[in-house]
């Protein structure tokens, strides 16, 4: 188990390595480059001069790469172009609020896609899972920007029963109002994300309760007096969801590219939203620590995965041969 657990750090630490590495070069390969930008036509040329050296930007590639990764194992993530602060304050001030979509698109995929997905596995066939069949295959098909513009178009729109965006209305309120208003800013981009993913929930759940069902041990369950709901809670379910676990997992890459494009259809203030502002300032340093961030998130949501899928099925031995 430690040794499964060191491995395993170790190859994230790897992943985290080459995906910032990868982001360093990839954003300075642009067409573009940020001095054009941060320059004003009403500096002297020593003044540009003077600031394109501030941020190192003069310097060969290399050369900026090497202090990014000293500064970087420093703890240091640089400062900021377009907002002149320390990234890492940028970034904790955007972070709590993607931390509060992702949850509330946990919660919903996870306390809605299961007890659909067993429902329909207890009555394969019938009406109910051909409807829930349906409506899985158009929520994986469906696009997130798709998805985004339909909600907001219908519900902020059209018939103006949800905020068009942000994350709460101005000015900011205090206590109890302030927290139903940020929910109900929440509402639209978390249906937006949750869709696909809860799509995929109900399907594999669907799909692991059919397959577990016919085990021999639910039979033996059954044969010893108990109901259907006790064989389902007790030894189907949990056996069931290893796949609804696992697929979840690796559906957090998914949610956070995705949260992207919906924090930024209904300007939601968090990471997402700040990846598309660096991208249009060509913020490097924001662009670094961001991705930064976001792998370190999904590294660490798979090894969580992998130590819940061994809770849930014993027989499973990490690290084992």
């Amino acid at each position: 188990m430690s040794r499964y657990l060191i491995r395993r750090i170790l190859r994230g630490l790897l992943t985290i390595f080459i995906s910032v590495s990868l982001t360093f070069f990839i954003v300075r390969a642009m067409p573009s480059d940020p001095v054009s930008l941060m320059v004003s036509p009403q500096m002297t040329p020593e003044a540009q001069q003077a600031m394109i050296e501030a941020y190192g930007l003069d310097q060969p590639l290399l050369v900026q790469y090497g202090k990014f990764l000293v500064q970087l194992f420093q703890g240091n993530l640089g400062t900021s172009f377009s907002k002149h602060i320390p990234v890492t304050e940028y970034l904790l001030q955007r972070l709590p609020w993607t931390l509060m979509l992702l949850g509330a698109v946990i919660v919903l995929v996870l306390g809605i896609g299961i007890p659909v997905g067993v429902f329909a596995a207890r009555h394969r066939g019938k009406w109910g899972d051909r409807v829930v069949s349906v409506m899985v295959t158009l929520g994986i098909s469906v696009f997130i920007p798709f998805i985004s513009f339909l909600l907001l178009y219908l519900f902020a729109f059209r018939f103006k029963v949800m905020p068009t965006g942000g994350a709460y209305t101005p000015p900011k309120g205090e206590g109890l109002s302030y927290v139903l208003d940020v929910a109900k800013h929440l509402v639209l981009p978390t249906v937006a994300l949750a869709v696909t993913n809860l799509a995929n929930a109900v399907m594999y759940t669907r799909n692991g309760m059919i397959d577990v069902l016919h085990e021999d041990y639910i039979r033996t369950a059954y044969s010893k007096g108990n109901n259907e709901k006790q064989v389902i809670l007790h030894h189907a379910l949990k056996n069931a969801m290893i796949p609804t676990v696992t697929v979840i997992g690796l559906q957090i890459g998914v949610m956070v590219g995705g949260a992207v494009v919906t924090e930024t259809v209904f300007s939601w203030p968090g990471v997402g939203r700040l990846i598309y502002d660096a991208v249009n300032a060509l913020d490097y340093p924001v662009l670094q620590g961001a991705f930064l961030l976001l792998a370190v998130a999904v590294v660490v949501m798979n090894l969580i995965t992998d130590l819940v899928v061994a809770w849930l099925d014993p027989r499973i031995k990490l690290g084992g041969k």
